[in-house]
């Protein structure tokens, strides 16, 4: 396997940004691709050993591009996340005023988080999604566009100025970044981890939405993602991907996860992979019952009953 991780280019991303705080990033070479789809694709085909890729923001949620490529096609695995705070900055060609500005373009998933500057500051500027951020400076550079939001640090790499900076209509909104590779044995758990899951049901029911939180809630689990992205079967067909805190070694996450494969028509793994928001000393204790000392305890006492010696 090449010793490469691909991401979701050109460069002057905020995915390159975020990909290079990864320590081992710096002993790898890292290669822009154009979608990310085709940067996933590269590992599936075994061009990069990993790809970089967002997928979940503090304002929209889940990115859907990345959940669906995620869905779909030969398994993959998230092995680490990182989160990266978000400001964007209005990169134009030198000599541009704000008066001249009638097409602005970004990444779609950078429209809600930008919605209200636009609509007070540039109210008749026309939109364009670009595939990314820095591909969206690059077509301004190109005079394609009047300008793009992007981070600020892209400007000089795409001959651009920053007309307006630290533009955000949320507060400390933030984007989160994974790396994911082909399918192996998840890390050793840190006492802080996050485990993700697609889960398909066999069938639309009442009650069958709880029934998969279920699995989760009797044990204690707490969710941090739960998103339904349509099949592709026809209206009303969905699955839900969903992040829970803890990891598959973990009692409660390795019997929840059994639950659903019991009742669900198909469960994917995506991953057991350190938590990026918390160290293992911030975690709250286990609710009462939920410690894999008392699962322990609990399947012992079964196995004592079914010998008679309880």
């Amino acid at each position: 396997m090449p010793a490469s991780y691909a991401y979701l280019g050109p460069e002057g991303t905020f995915t390159e940004v975020a990909l290079r705080t990864l320590p081992e990033a710096a002993t790898r070479e890292l290669i822009p691709y154009v979608s990310v789809q085709s940067a996933l694709d590269a590992v599936r085909a075994g061009e990069a050993e990993a790809a970089f890729v967002p997928i979940e923001n503090s304002v929209e949620g889940g990115i859907t591009t990345t959940l669906d490529e995620l869905v779909a096609g030969a398994p993959l695995m998230i092995y680490r996340e990182v989160l990266l705070s978000i400001t964007f900055a209005l990169l134009v060609r030198p000599g541009t005023a704000l008066s001249d500005i009638k097409t602005v373009s970004a990444h779609p998933a950078a429209q809600p988080q930008v919605r209200n500057w636009l609509k007070n500051n540039l109210p008749d500027a026309h939109w364009e999604s670009a595939a990314s951020n820095a591909d969206a400076a690059r077509l301004v550079q190109e005079g394609q566009y009047d300008a793009a939001f992007a981070g600020e640090f892209a400007a000089a790499r795409y001959g651009l100025v920053a007309l307006e900076t630290g533009i955000h209509d949320a507060e400390n909104a933030q984007t989160r970044f994974v790396l994911v590779g082909r399918p192996a044995r998840p890390a050793a758990p840190t006492g802080a981890d996050k485990t993700s899951v697609v889960l398909w049901q066999r069938d639309d029911h009442p009650g069958g939405l709880r029934d998969l939180l279920g699995e989760f809630a009797t044990r204690g689990i707490n969710l941090m993602l739960l998103q339904s992205r349509p099949t592709g079967a026809g209206i009303g067909n969905y699955c839900f991907c969903i992040d829970a805190e803890g990891h598959i070694s973990d009692r409660r996450v390795a019997e929840a996860l059994m639950g659903l494969k019991r009742i669900c028509l198909q469960v994917r793994f995506l991953g057991s992979y350190p938590r990026a928001d918390l160290k293992p000393s911030e975690l709250d204790a286990p609710r009462l019952g939920t410690s894999d000392e008392e699962f322990v305890s609990a399947a012992d006492w079964v196995a004592r009953c079914q010998d008679g010696r309880f």
